[in-house]
């Protein structure tokens, strides 16, 4: 994008934005701050709701919003995996420079979040449902009303309920209509849909196997599809509340200088999605509705990344955005479909349940994966290993009947090189990495993946992670421990000789 382009646009987004009273009802024009809502869902696929195509799952109110808004198709993640998800986007910091990049580290407090400044600049903030962000965060919002588990359910530490119906989003209406109406609020509204366990009975017209649209690296077995449907329950549950969360903003009469962004901290909690970095694992449902600014059923088309959330909701507030932010805003696009802000998206994975090293670059056309660890099999997370599907798959497995698209998590070496062609190969079933005629692309985004590695002070630890589950059973072992210490107490043992471990094990 031109960079003189690209600054009036930042000029012209960071007026003070102004607005005819509340809804237009006043003659008075007076300064106004936009409100912000940011809705984030836990292990929702991009494309597992309806206004990317799914034609079985129920999702009328993401439906509506993508109706009322801007539909991106090429948003990204960076990451794929739940904490170091979440500590990204609040502290716009690639995960490897949170210092929370492993599965439970917690922010350290020497992280800035764009949560914090819009608290300084005079924004009401809170938050209700999902948390794992770590306890520095806890005062960045005026109210935190985190999900509650009920530990008399479940092996404890595994499998547990939670307090309410199970969706984590009992409180976000409270948090809305319990917040000051002399200030402008940013919201941040957690699910615990879709995440594992998947429970029977949690709708009224539950999903059957004969809604569910497998891709093809899952099995077409009876136990895939029930395990799937289940989980479209899930997140027909979440969009049943994302509805309730705009009626209350319209009640309010708050709704047409309200943004709403709603993404996903990762993909899918099923084999090769989620703690992957293909795309049912880092590519994210994205849509935006901001009616005073925003014209509806709009689609946008460019890269955009989630490391790019915190400095566009700072700009949104009217702020300028911390330098140290690695991400980039992307007001342009809300203004103009024919701009782009990035070229490519870049993407990583570290240990998550399971120890494991990889790296992506995606451009609109090829994504290139490289595996540091590639001696370890692509083993999914310890609860999807506890699930119904992937015991279906390796009942398969011992019958020999899956393909090899289904056995990518359990082979080892893994190719340390993967090239796709996500335009003719969206499921990144070909990998084309040592095809002769692609070796140009693989090339060039090698480069382009050392390069943002250097920029970006991303390097291979020393030493690796024990696991924190067996990879058979998805059953604990004595390197779990919960509340997880931060990474500077695992660095301070590693220094003196020490391998942490649980003394209740």
């Amino acid at each position: 994008m031109n960079h003189s382009l690209y600054v009036l646009y930042m000029s012209f987004f960071c007026l003070p934005i102004l607005l005819i009273g509340q809804e237009g009802k006043s003659k008075n024009t007076t300064p106004q701050r936009p409100n912000i809502v940011f809705i984030i869902a836990d292990d929702v696929n991009w494309n597992d709701i309806g206004p990317y195509g799914h034609k079985n799952i129920r999702t009328p109110n993401l439906d509506q919003l993508a109706k009322d808004g801007m539909l991106f198709t090429d948003a990204f993640l960076t990451t794929s995996s739940c904490s170091p998800s979440r500590t990204s986007i609040i502290s716009g910091l690639y995960p490897h420079n949170t210092d929370a990049e492993q599965l439970a580290w917690p922010l350290p407090e020497d992280k800035k979040t764009f949560v914090q400044e819009l608290k300084n600049a005079g924004y009401w903030t809170g938050l209700a449902g999902k948390y794992h962000l770590g306890e520095s965060v806890n005062d960045d919002f005026d109210v935190l009303w985190e999900m509650q588990w009920n530990d008399n359910i479940g092996l404890k530490g595994l499998d547990r309920r939670l307090v309410g119906d199970g969706s984590g989003c009992d409180d976000w209406i409270k948090l809305l209509q319990e917040r000051p109406k002399d200030q402008p609020f940013f919201t941040w509204l957690a699910s615990a849909d879709a995440h594992r366990p998947f429970y029977e009975g949690i709708i009224e017209n539950p999903h059957g196997p004969e809604d569910v649209i497998l891709p093809p690296y899952i099995p077409n077995t009876d136990g895939v599809k029930k395990d799937f449907a289940l989980y479209y329950d899930e997140v027909s549950r979440m969009d049943e509340y994302i509805g309730k969360v705009v009626a209350e903003l319209e009640a309010q009469n708050v709704a047409n200088n309200t943004i709403i962004l709603f993404v996903s901290d990762n993909g899918r909690a099923f084999p090769r999605d989620k703690t992957t970095l293909y795309e049912g694992g880092i590519k994210t449902p994205w849509i935006i509705k901001w009616p005073a600014k925003i014209k509806g059923g709009q689609t946008n088309t460019e890269l955009v990344s989630s490391v790019d959330i915190a400095p566009t909701f700072m700009q949104m507030a009217g702020l300028e955005p911390l330098q140290e932010f690695d991400g980039l805003s992307f007001m342009p696009l809300l203004e103009n479909n024919d701009i782009a802000i990035r070229d490519e998206i870049y993407a990583e994975d570290h240990f998550h349940d399971y120890e494991d090293y990889t790296r992506a670059v995606r451009t609109k056309q090829f994504k290139y994966i490289k595996n540091y660890y590639a001696d370890l099999p692509n083993t999914p997370s310890a609860d999807i290993i506890r699930g119904l599907g992937w015991q279906s798959m390796l009942e398969e497995k011992e019958k020999g009947t899956l393909n090899e698209a289904q056995l990518k998590c359990f082979i080892t070496p893994r190719d340390t090189d993967e090239l796709f062609d996500i335009i003719k190969d969206p499921n990144e079933l070909n990998n084309l990495a040592g095809n002769p005629e692609y070796r140009s692309v693989l090339e060039d985004l090698k480069s382009r993946l050392e390069k943002i590695r250097t920029a970006t002070n991303d390097v291979l630890p020393t030493e690796r992670t024990p696991d924190d589950f067996f990879r058979e059973t998805g059953l604990p072992t004595k390197y779990r421990i919960r509340p997880r210490p931060s990474k500077a107490v695992y660095m301070k043992a590693r220094a003196e000789g020490e391998v942490l471990v649980n003394p209740d094990f």
